[in-house]
């Protein structure tokens, strides 16, 4: 059979398209992603991935024993869920790593589902579990900076389980030491996450600031929230000290008083009957002294007896008492002893009205609340503060307040902090007293509070511009030899420059510091697993 010009034509095309298809795909697969900025080239070497990528030696992140078994399966369920790293290790029925030597199988997992992550321990006998009781296993955890932590086990249903937590991050190399039936095991791996290798070159080319963990001064700043409130010493709730009906009304809500201005006035009947109670006890006192006088005249003349000059004085010194309890209660009700049968409601203080419920012709009782009248002239600014920070906040330091709505700040004094805790707020109130004389912080404003306390020293703390979030983390990265690896801190207080380390960091580590974002876009560029 023979082909015409036409159709070999057409081949030639086919081969043609062919063969620059796959030049371009094994281009594709030669093309090399971007790292860091190196001093020679555009970008710097790929060295951040971790040690299980390359060939590794003896001792280092990424050694297996010579009877470790390979094969790339998946991730089980079990683990943690991150992107994982390349497999190596042959997994257990339970989702671990699982290494053999003469028959005599050992599985290891992390678990922490509901707990502190914890090794467990499965064993096995010619791939027959075995009572986790008739082994003993020792494992010796190796992390850059560390001392290597031993791990001792315990029997707890079908496997072994670690006396410790295992703490993030999981990056480390594994020692394994087992003993079944008088013979002794020996297993290693290692298992790295969260770290990336930049030279000395790349870190001073990319501007990576190297600092050494260690004492540092901190000034204490807690940002607040606050409301102004009234000056509760200087608000005073005007009532009727008498019912009645009201016949003028001389103030309106917001009018400045004085102290002892009229208010209101009231027509009282009260008033009208303890007026006539007073009258009455007038004449009843003057009749009596007349009579005291003309008993005394008649007994000193030997006319009359001794019991009627007495009778006649006891009667007078009632009669006055009786004058005085009256005349006491019209003073304590504020009205004139001498004046009408109208009740002027007074100004009990210097202020401004800021509530006002009487009106003209209106009945009041004794114990309507008729006016208030406030000192502005100070206020007071309520704040809530979270229980960790109340030992911090003391009576006498001094804050700045500064208004949420408009440009405005003042300079106040602690003068009162809450004994107790909300039970539903879980916060304190504490409080501040601000001169007002100006009027600026009205009732009700919310503002923002700085409280800043005296400078304290602490043992450890590392600097602000370290610390990174990364996965469910506050880290910062630590420097070991060539490696950045992520520490994860527990954090206590801190200002602008410096934080306090609680937990997770120990002094004289070093970190990266300025431009540190750049180590954490490097790790979650190469994808860092957590595998367990």
């Amino acid at each position: 059979m023979t082909f015409t010009p036409i159709k070999n034509k057409q081949a030639i095309k086919i081969a043609v398209v062919i063969t620059i298809g796959v030049l371009l795909a094994l281009l594709i697969l030669r093309s090399e992603k971007p790292h860091l900025a190196d001093e020679d080239h555009g970008y710097a070497e790929a060295e951040m991935q971790a040690s299980t990528n390359e060939p590794p030696k003896h001792g280092e992140p990424g050694h297996h024993h010579a009877t470790d078994h390979l094969l790339p399966t998946p991730r089980s369920e079990a683990e943690h869920g991150h992107e994982p790293q390349p497999p190596e290790i042959m997994k257990g029925r339970h989702g671990g790593k699982l290494f053999s030597q003469a028959g005599f199988e050992l599985e290891v997992t992390i678990f922490e589902q509901n707990r502190s992550p914890e090794f467990r321990i499965y064993t096995y006998q010619d791939g027959k579990p075995l009572d986790a009781a008739s082994s003993s296993v020792n494992i010796q955890l190796a992390r850059l900076g560390a001392e290597p932590q031993q791990f001792s086990f315990i029997k707890e249903n079908d496997y072994l389980k670690s006396n410790t937590a295992v703490i993030e991050p999981h990056s480390f190399n594994v020692e394994i030491m087992a003993k079944h039936n008088n013979q002794t095991y020996h297993f290693n791996y290692a298992q790295i996450e969260v770290r990336t290798k930049i030279t000395d070159k790349q870190v001073q080319h990319n501007g990576i600031e190297v600092l050494t963990a260690g004492p540092a001064k901190i000034m204490t700043t807690l940002h607040l929230q606050g409301e102004v409130k009234l000056n509760a010493d200087k608000s005073v709730v005007v009532v009727s000290r008498v019912g009645g009906i009201v016949e003028t009304v001389n103030a309106n809500a917001g009018d400045t008083v004085k102290k002892g201005q009229v208010l209101a006035s009231v027509s009282s009947q009260s008033i009208a009957d303890m007026r006539s109670d007073l009258l009455a006890a007038q004449k009843r006192v003057g009749l009596a002294k007349a009579t005291y006088e003309r008993e005394k005249q008649l007994w000193e003349e030997k006319i009359s007896a001794q019991q009627d000059y007495l009778q006649a004085d006891l009667n007078l010194q009632e009669a006055k008492i009786n004058l005085a309890r009256i005349q006491q209660k019209l003073s304590a009700l504020g009205a004139d002893p001498n004046g009408q049968t109208r009740y002027a409601i007074r100004s009990p203080i210097d202020g401004v009205i800021t509530n006002k419920q009487i009106s003209q012709g209106q009945v009041v009782s004794e114990v309507d609340r008729i006016f208030e009248v406030v000192d502005l002239s100070t206020v007071w600014v309520e704040m809530f503060i979270y229980a960790k920070d109340i030992n911090v906040v003391k009576v006498g330091q001094k804050v700045t307040v500064k208004a949420s709505a408009f440009d405005a700040n003042a300079v106040g004094t602690i003068a009162y902090v809450g004994a107790l805790v909300g039970a539903q707020s879980r916060t304190a109130m504490a409080r501040v007293t601000l001169n007002n004389v100006d009027r600026t912080w009205l009732p009700g404003l919310p503002v923002n509070v700085e409280l800043i306390s005296d400078e304290i020293e602490v043992p450890l703390a590392v600097s602000v511009e370290g610390v990174q979030q990364l996965r469910d983390w506050t880290v910062v990265f630590g420097r070991y030899g060539d490696y950045f690896e992520a520490r994860p801190l527990i954090l206590g207080r801190g200002d602008e420059r410096y934080v306090e380390v609680l937990e997770g960091f120990k002094i004289g580590d070093q970190y990266a510091s300025g431009n540190s974002f750049l180590i954490k876009a490097d790790i979650g560029k190469a994808g860092a697993s957590h595998d367990h």
